[in-house]
């Protein structure tokens, strides 16, 4: 396939596929819980595996359609349109971003105990990385500690955030193994961690914005006292966690912004809907109004600029790795993190009220992605690193 994009009718047929099997679940969702869709749900993922459609970033010989990060951009903009989008299609946040550091960095062992299960859908997993006790701001400050005892690490420490953690069999672990290196960034190790291991604690699932979640749509807290891990679970050299990590989240956050294109997408869509049948006054649409259609108008200019941006960092990492792209994919993350919450703002103020129960989509979204200017580096760490380099040009001259 080309690096450029997918082709266009497969698009069109996961688009109408969402639009006809799984738009209609969303109220179910927001009225009933994800608890109450797992039939659908499940026979929806056998469907998109039978399609052909399962796992797109991953290679054709796990199972995985075989797509660059440029391709599944485009996918995954489709996918966002949908909170249920990439769940089905098994290329959901953490799991997506576990499965390519197995993929990459995983022993054999690892792989066939931990990567082929994930891959095939059959088990879940979480990353396991912030602490309640540091800002987030800098992964470097951890307090975690994975000490070496024999052939074992013993795991101390205190995690929350943790997506996906209730029903997950293991997490990928952040925990530091070299205090007394000199570099802060070599003193962290990424473990595998089964979440059956004594000493794995899971405290609680954490309510975000009046919201518990559950399941893979969950955020929770865990504990580690003495947790016993073999050394052979460890992701990667000694000291490499915070790389690996990094390594990680360079496309993982492409994967996030091309989420929230599709989202604004959506809540583009919703908003000209409704300002279309609306009606104010007799023989009056709100469509009319002035102010609606400069909302339509700045949100269809801020997504087609975001969208260029993302598209061109991904083809950037694919060039010449996540190292070159730095600068563009914090550009990128504090930029499309920012239109994504306009957009949204714009689309409930639309729709007046309504936009503030669970009747659409938007008040789930504005809930959840309010996120989006906090997690993988709040928008403040991403704009310094922006105007840090770009002064650096200067100074250089």
């Amino acid at each position: 396939m080309s690096t450029q994009a997918l082709p266009g009718p497969l698009l069109v047929e996961v688009q109408s596929f969402l639009e006809s099997r799984v738009y209609p679940l969303e109220r179910r969702l927001l009225r009933e819980g994800l608890h109450a869709l797992t039939d659908e749900l499940e026979a929806l993922r056998a469907e998109v595996k039978a399609r052909g459609w399962w796992c797109p970033p991953l290679p054709r010989r796990l199972g995985g359609m075989g797509l660059s990060l440029t391709e599944f951009a485009h996918l995954s903009e489709r996918l966002g349109r949908t909170p249920l989008g990439h769940y089905l299609f098994n290329c959901q946040a953490p799991d997506i971003g576990n499965m390519e550091l197995l993929l990459a960095h995983g022993t054999p062992e690892q792989q066939e105990r931990f990567l082929l299960p994930l891959v095939q859908g059959k088990i879940r997993s979480c990353f396991a990385m912030t602490e309640p006790e540091h800002a987030g701001s800098n992964p470097v400050w951890l307090s975690t500690t994975a000490r070496r005892e024999g052939d074992h690490y013993v795991l101390d420490g205190h995690k929350w955030f943790v997506t996906g953690a209730d029903g997950a069999a293991f997490a990928i672990v952040m925990a530091v193994t070299n205090p007394e290196a000199e570099r802060p960034h070599e003193r962290a190790s990424l473990l595998i961690v089964p979440t059956d291991t004594p000493g794995f604690l899971h405290v609680r699932r954490l309510p975000v914005m009046g919201e518990l979640g559950e399941g893979w749509m969950s955020h929770s807290e865990v504990r580690f006292e003495r947790c016993r891990v073999p050394m052979h679970y460890r992701l990667g050299p000694e000291g490499a966690g915070f790389a690996l990590a990094q390594e990680r989240l360079g496309p993982g956050r492409i994967h996030h912004a091309m989420r929230w294109i599709g989202i604004c997408e959506r809540a583009l869509e919703l908003m000209c809907r409704h300002a279309l049948r609306r009606e104010l006054a007799p023989g009056h649409m709100l469509a009319d109004q002035q102010v609606v259609r400069h909302a339509i108008a700045d949100s269809r200019a801020e997504i087609e600029a975001a969208r260029h941006l993302v598209l061109a960092t991904a083809e950037k990492i694919e060039q010449a790795g996540s190292h070159a792209a730095r600068a563009d994919i914090s550009l990128l993350k504090f930029y499309v993190a920012g239109v994504l919450q306009r957009v949204l703002d714009r689309a409930l103020q639309v729709h007046g009220a309504l936009g503030m129960t669970d009747d659409t989509i938007l008040a789930f979204w504005y809930r959840h992605e309010r996120a989006a200017r906090i997690y993988d580096g709040p928008d403040e760490v991403h704009r310094d690193l922006v105007a840090r380099l770009e002064l650096r040009r200067y100074v250089e001259r």
